[in-house]
């Protein structure tokens, strides 16, 4: 079924043609990926779409009766609004906390978050997980997310495309999402568009196959372009050796992409590199032993205990506000532990790029050109001596790029400019916190083709899910004010992760309150401890057989469609775990009601 689409259209900005001629259809089921560099026109594709930008030429089509939610990128909460009212709107307390699909959208991302606080109170992260919240509670034919992840940890990340990925039956709906996360949209998309150019292209598949697909595009592509075709084999290669190419979709052909790469190189000599890292480092490079940091009498690292080598390539994961930073500073020698030791080599020389880009201050006023000219030296990348020019070059800087000043560059363009300065100022140690912020996937993937060739000690924070398994060789969780070991990798992190909980919903959840007449609850402790933990053995339950429902219907989909005796069975199966949600919504309201009387 056709839900809508764009004829012909056409988009001109002053300097710019950002759509040219773009004809492209939405129907009931897609679930569409869009990437393109930035500033390509992709947020305006979604606002054309969405009928909140009107075409130059050409028309937006739209089956009548269609509603359509859009997720931008800067919101329109009203600051003097609370949380409940800005994400729910009129909606009575009741009513939400009784619908399982609210409830699960406001666990899964407002749990930190006090329903009666005031919008302007929150934190930039907490804010877009409210809008994002907002949309997502609305029941829509077409839903459009520009940049969801933006502010979401892992964990959330995770919910976020579960949700996606069962928020709809097998056919119904459609899904349009702007992302720079390449794991979050092998998860949930099964096509893609580029734009580029002006133009919208259609590609079959999630991001692994839109890989494969761009990689053959680029094989006849000019000698001009082979150096952009390479770094895309590189990222195939990547894909078709690792875990994702295990689990990613059919239609991502892992024998044909290995013809393709057979000749391209391991990403990186790890051997090689933990040679040159140690003749830089020595033995001793960083040692933490059972070191505590507490801020107001709150503990934020308790009893951590790490050594890091030379040439060590680890990754932290952590949920927002877990202590990845203060644990950083306390690596560096910047933050003194209360208990424990922190030593640190001789030799080491940290380069560190922070999320807020300190090390761009020194150089406000510099055009590109002049502020890497300070540097005015040569660095050993993938065995090639390289310019700082050079460097920039590959990624994606060009000459005119290098006489902008450096404030008037763009979020992306200054993170790589950045990072090119850290790598510049010729460290041994490099730590990088959340570097892959504002950059689109073809940045992405130049800057994770740069660090395969740095041969040093790196640790890396990041909530890009792609960018730590294809960056770090190995992986912790910092959870409660504990480093543990995650040999399993992401997935062990986020199948150990607690429930999260929300004291936020407490008093809606578990019925605590006064009911609306301001009678006081009369049940007696025991028993209101018995509901309690019938509701969270239930929840856990819910959150078990969704994941079962999910399976049977990707198993429905990807069933033969001529065996109509497995179609039958896959219908049944769905029917059946169906119904056991039905009867598990039933008992957790039953006894919230219990609680509420």
């Amino acid at each position: 079924m056709f839900l809508l689409g764009m004829e012909k259209a056409v988009v001109d900005y002053p300097a710019k043609r950002v759509l040219d001629d773009v004809s492209l259809g939405v129907d009931a089921g897609d679930r569409i990926g869009i990437v393109g560099r930035n500033g390509d026109g992709k947020s305006t594709l979604l606002r054309v779409l969405a009928g909140l930008q009107e075409p130059d030429e050409g028309r937006v089509i739209t089956t009548r009766g269609i509603t359509v939610g859009l997720l931008a990128q800067i919101d329109v909460l009203a600051d003097d609004a609370t949380v409940q009212e800005a994400v729910l709107g009129g909606m009575d307390t009741h009513e939400w906390a009784g619908n399982p699909r609210i409830r699960e959208i406001m666990t899964g991302l407002l749990s930190d978050v006090s329903l009666e606080a005031k919008v302007g109170t929150l934190s930039g992260g907490q804010r877009r997980r409210a809008d994002l919240a907002r949309v997502l509670v609305g029941e829509w034919d077409v839903l459009m997310l520009d940049e969801p992840t933006n502010h979401l940890d892992m964990a959330a990340i995770a919910w976020l495309t579960s949700h996606l990925k069962t928020r709809w039956k097998a056919g119904a709906g459609a899904l349009l999402v702007v992302t720079h996360d390449r794991w979050f949209l092998d998860e949930v998309a099964t096509s893609m568009w580029e734009v580029h150019h002006g133009r919208v292209e259609p590609f079959e598949g999630g991001f692994s196959a839109y890989i494969m697909q761009r990689v053959e595009r680029d094989r006849l592509a000019t000698l001009a372009e082979q150096k952009r075709q390479n770094q895309l084999r590189r990222e195939l290669a990547w894909l078709s050796r690792g875990a994702r190419a295990r689990a990613t979709k059919p239609k991502f052909h892992v024998a044909a992409a290995r013809e393709l790469i057979a000749d391209v190189p391991p990403l990186r000599d790890t051997i090689e590199l933990h040679r040159m890292a140690a003749s830089r480092l020595g033995k001793d490079v960083i040692d933490l032993e059972g070191v505590s940091v507490a801020f107001d009498g709150e503990t934020v690292l308790d009893g951590v205990t790490w050594r890091i080598g030379a040439g060590d390539r680890f990754g932290i994961v952590g949920e927002n506000g877990a202590g990845k930073t203060t644990l950083l500073k306390v690596m560096q020698g910047l933050i003194v532990p209360v208990r424990g030791r922190v030593k640190i080599g001789k030799t080491v020389r940290f380069g560190v790029l922070s999320q807020h880009l300190d090390i761009l201050d020194a150089f406000v006023g510099d055009r590109v050109r002049t502020a890497i000219g300070r540097f005015g030296r040569r660095m050993m990348l993938n065995g090639k001596e390289m310019t700082p020019a050079q460097m920039l070059e590959s990624l994606g800087f060009t000459n005119a790029d290098l006489n902008e000043p450096v404030e008037d560059l763009s979020g992306g363009q200054r993170r790589r400019l950045a990072l090119v300065m850290v790598l510049l100022e010729e460290p041994n140690v490099l730590i990088l916190d959340e570097p892959g912020n504002d950059l689109d996937v073809d940045m992405l993937a130049a800057v994770e083709d740069m660090l395969d060739g740095w041969p040093g000690t790196l640790i890396i924070v990041t909530h890009d899910r792609y960018l730590m398994e294809r960056v770090a060789d190995d992986l912790y969780g910092l959870e409660d004010g504990r480093l543990r070991h995650l040999p399993g990798g992401i997935d062990q992190y986020l199948r150990e992760l607690p429930a999260r909980t929300s004291a936020a919903f407490s008093d809606v959840f578990a019925g605590q309150k006064a009911n609306a007449a301001g009678e006081a609850p009369t049940l007696g402790n025991a028993e209101i401890r018995r509901l309690k933990k019938l509701m969270e053995s239930t929840e856990r339950k819910l959150e078990t057989t969704r994941g079962r429902l999910a399976q049977a219907r990707r198993a429905l989909e990807e069933a033969d469609p001529t065996d109509f005796e497995a179609l039958g069975a896959c219908q049944e199966r769905i029917g059946e775990v169906e119904a056991q949600i039905e009867e598990l919504e039933l008992a957790w309201l039953e006894a919230a009601e219990a609680l509420g009387e």
